[in-house]
């Protein structure tokens, strides 16, 4: 059904051209829109031509028209006047209404099928039935973005969304849940990962500037098949979720862009619980003190070397060798060698990935 809001812009759109007033009601009578004051006067009138067989009609000094959805009866265009003019602008009214409801419903059956293709509801078959009804091409290349707000239901930051890709036809802008904006964009030929990442980066500062909301974005990877869209919105939600765990500080995930963290969100909890117990002998890294996990950290970031993480830290390069010299006391791993270090900071992330998954369930 279309918004009153849209009815009332457009008869007063009419009404400003054509200087006769408009008022729509629905089948019971109720008014929608309308140009002119106490427009309640004419429900009987309309409830009366709503049961009659005629498509048109001349009552009370004004005419009256139905507009219908596929030979469904849904509103009735009312007209101030009895002229042959006045009579024509009300056809035209009429055919306006019409036009909005086809437009809108398609709109609608379209939000529909994009949200059943992401969920993974429909049979191989009516993808492509449907598509090829709601004129929406099925060999373009697609990728799907995924935007979380930080309040349910972000009216702003949707309609900016909507706003932003509104021109562009071949893109569907909707939302599966409550926090969650949806953007299935085509891909031009000739774009690539690094267009998607610029793509990225303007919705997310459109959103910062315009709706004032603080967003993450995460998209997933180029599909060249409408049947595969649903692929793509699965790999954007498993970005988000492993953005959240293993890269806080990025407020754009690609899910090509997650590496090992990608590997470690698929593994089952109790591997992960047995790996951890192996590693650090019942321990656990959050039990490690904060100058430990910051030295850990450094050292990592600087890629084992241990003159450049003394000098970030200020300290002296015999400190940083006692500090590593008494973690490896308590793990039996030694960071400075190659692969204790890679154990190391796998064990880590899968004890990020535990601690996620655990305040999950509370």
């Amino acid at each position: 059904m279309i918004s009153n809001q849209i009815l009332q812009s457009t008869i007063e759109g009419l009404q400003s051209i054509t200087r006769v007033d408009i008022c729509v009601m629905d089948t019971e009578g109720t008014v929608q829109a309308s140009t002119f004051a106490n427009p309640e006067t004419y429900e009987n009138a309309a409830n009366a031509f709503v049961d009659s067989p005629a498509d048109s009609m001349a009552l009370q000094g004004c005419q009256f028209f139905k507009v219908f959805d596929e030979n469904q009866l849904e509103y009735v265009v009312i007209v101030k006047g009895d002229s042959d003019d006045v009579y024509m602008i009300g056809k035209m009214a009429a055919f306006h209404v019409q036009n909005l409801l086809v437009a809108y419903k398609e709109r609608y059956d379209k939000d529909n099928f994009v949200k059943n293709l992401l969920l993974d509801n429909l049979l191989l078959v009516d993808i492509y039935n449907r598509a090829k009804k709601l004129h929406i091409e099925t060999d373009v290349r697609r990728v799907v973005y995924i935007i979380e707000t930080k309040n349910d239901k972000d009216v702003n930051a949707l309609e900016t969304v909507r706003g932003l890709f509104s021109a562009k036809t071949k893109d569907f802008v909707t939302a599966v849940d409550e926090k969650n904006i949806i953007i299935v964009k085509e891909v031009k030929p000739g774009e690539d990962y690094e267009d998607l990442d610029k793509t990225a980066k303007t919705i997310l500062d459109m959103l910062n500037t315009e709706a004032m909301a603080k967003v993450h974005v995460a998209y997933g990877t180029i599909v060249n098949e409408i049947k595969d869209v649903s692929r793509s919105y699965k790999e954007a939600k498993m970005a988000l979720d492993v953005g959240k765990i293993f890269y806080e500080d990025r407020k754009i995930v690609a899910y090509g862009s997650l590496g090992i963290g990608r590997l470690i969100y698929q593994l089952p909890m109790p591997l992960c619980k047995m790996f951890i117990r192996e590693i650090f002998d019942g321990k656990s890294p959050d039990e490690f003190d904060e100058e430990t996990l910051s030295t850990i950290n450094k050292f990592f970031e600087n890629s084992l070397n241990v003159s450049e993480t003394s000098r970030q830290l200020y300290i002296h390069r015999n400190t940083l060798v006692y500090r590593l010299d008494k973690l490896q006391k308590s793990t039996n791993l030694d960071l400075r060698v190659f692969d204790d270090a890679i154990t190391f900071k796998i064990a880590l992330m899968v004890v990020k990935y535990m601690n996620y998954m655990q305040s999950l369930d509370y």
